[in-house]
């Protein structure tokens, strides 16, 4: 090999390396392509979670329109309401105990 190949060659490993210099540590790297790739399956994920919670209010709406024992039930459970003719009992959970007054 001749002294002018051996240039040849020490330039284009140079080339080389720059490129992937560049390839990893430039604006568009590796690195910047793993990130978006790990914050695009964060919100795939999140997407999926949504979607999930949208199912589930648009079954309840359905629920809440058309049936009329789960309509009763939610407003029972969460409005405190009562049927009609029905009496609430309320009982006093106190643990104090009456004292009888003294016989004289």
């Amino acid at each position: 090999m001749t002294k002018k190949n051996k240039i040849q060659i020490s330039i284009g490993f140079v080339v080389v390396f720059l490129f992937f210099l560049l390839i990893f540590f430039g604006d568009n790297t590796l690195l910047e392509l793993n990130r978006l790739k790990e914050e695009r399956n964060v919100i795939i994920k999140i997407n999926e979670d949504l979607v999930r919670q949208n199912d589930l209010m648009y079954n309840e709406i359905e629920r809440l329109k058309h049936d009329p024992k789960y309509v009763e039930n939610v407003a029972r459970q969460e409005f405190g309401m009562i049927g009609k003719d029905e009496i609430i009992i309320k009982i006093d959970d106190s643990k104090e105990k009456a004292t009888p007054e003294k016989i004289k």
